[in-house]
């Protein structure tokens, strides 16, 4: 049975400051529990799972034969509903939460030739969803530099469907010295911007890492100056601009053919 101390502890997991320290995060919904389940990488994290009644009624069937082949039923733990809704993040939550112990810091050895860079973008939404792009086209080593949001954040794995549990990360870095050691090994750095080349005629080179920046105030100063291309998606109609999560999807889909 889970104490009123126990119960406070994985609630204070829905906090940064908490899940630093603890190096433990939330896992919020049936579809993304499983994703990190049938990793055997992370199914080794596992912590504990909460489920309320309503969803052992619902999901019986799933949970006998799935925690069964996981041998991970005794890790389930029911709570009330009310106890649940303040361990979840969601205003309709599903009734299942895991917690994952956090990996360890990737160490960036033998990397590929193509890699993707996040700079200040700081929505969680976005980088989760540029993380379910980089998935989904194969591009599965990302630099987060600082100023982004948290990949642990609950609206952050939310919105990479899963795919938070498929990639490899290299954050809490200076990025721009990261990028510059790139440079030396003779990665060319391009840089997302509005006022960049068109995506469809740019001749990728073989060693590059793309960079993707906040929405709002674009690339710094820092970032440009060790850029060796910009390129951007041509505009057609009369939009201000694109979503950097939306535009991280034509660009990947580009960069990272073939």
């Amino acid at each position: 049975m889970l104490t009123k101390k126990g119960f406070n502890y994985y609630a204070s997991l829905l906090k940064k400051k908490y899940r630093s320290e603890e190096k433990k995060f939330l896992v919020e919904g049936k579809r993304i529990v499983e994703e990190g389940l049938s990793s055997s990488f992370w199914l080794e994290k596992l912590q504990v799972i909460f489920i309320t009644n309503e969803f052992m009624d619902k999901e019986k069937d799933w949970l006998d034969s799935f925690f069964k082949e996981k041998n991970s039923k005794n890790k389930i733990t029911i709570l009330k509903n009310s106890e649940f809704k303040k361990l979840s993040d969601t205003v309709n939550p599903q009734g299942i939460i895991a917690v994952f112990k956090m990996a360890e810091p990737e160490k960036f050895s033998a990397p590929s030739k193509q890699l993707v860079c996040l700079e200040n973008i700081s929505d969680p939404g976005n980088v989760g969803t540029i993380i379910r792009n980089c998935d989904w086209f194969d591009a599965n080593e990302i630099i987060l530099g600082e100023g982004c949001a948290d990949i642990y954040n609950p609206k952050t794995i939310r919105a990479s469907a899963g795919s938070i549990f498929h990639v490899k990360f290299f954050n809490e870095i200076n990025h721009i010295k990261f990028l510059l050691e790139l440079k030396d090994s003779d990665y060319n750095i391009i840089t997302a911007d509005l006022k960049g080349k068109n995506i469809y005629s740019f001749r990728k080179p073989e060693k590059f890492v793309i960079v993707f920046s906040n929405e709002a105030n674009g690339p710094s100063n820092e970032l440009l100056e060790i850029t060796d291309e910009v390129i951007a998606v041509p505009k057609k109609g009369s939009a201000e601009s694109l979503n950097v999560s939306s535009a991280s999807a034509v660009i990947l889909s580009e960069l990272f053919k073939n």
